[in-house]
């Protein structure tokens, strides 16, 4: 997977390297925006690439990882799979009328904060149990 992160560290560089020399060939000199912005783009595509060879070195290989593995090998459980839950479909009616309250008006913000802060801690703390449950 680190593979992803050195191409667009070396296609980002390799754009900056002819990026740079095109743009000062012009009356207006070099336009440092769109160099920096590449060169920054080329480093983080570098960290990407550090970061996913780190983790897969610490981590153990899993059986899921081989393309050519069978089914069976995989032992135990799959995960925690949600079941369907109403919040963020409220969630989302809150933000939809807060982002239509900027363009609207500031009144139609506060509404949908409402709508939104409770769905929000409700999505939250859905699955606490005990004493503290919601």
């Amino acid at each position: 997977m680190e593979r992803i992160g050195l191409l667009i560290g070396v296609f980002a560089f390799a754009v900056a390297a002819i990026y740079w020399p095109w743009t000062s060939s012009t009356e207006l000199g070099t336009e440092w925006v769109g160099v920096v912005g590449l060169i920054l783009a080329g480093l983080l595509g570098f960290m990407i690439a550090w970061y996913l060879w780190m983790t897969r070195r610490r981590l153990d290989r899993d059986p899921s990882d081989d393309p050519v593995g069978e089914i069976d090998e995989i032992q135990g459980d799959y995960g925690f799979f949600s079941p369907y839950s109403w919040q963020p479909l409220f969630l989302a009616a809150g933000a939809a009328v807060i982002f239509l309250g900027l363009a609207v008006g500031w009144w139609l913000v506060i509404i949908g904060a409402f709508f939104a802060v409770p769905a929000l801690i409700g999505w939250t703390f859905e699955y606490w149990r005990g004493p503290h449950a919601l």
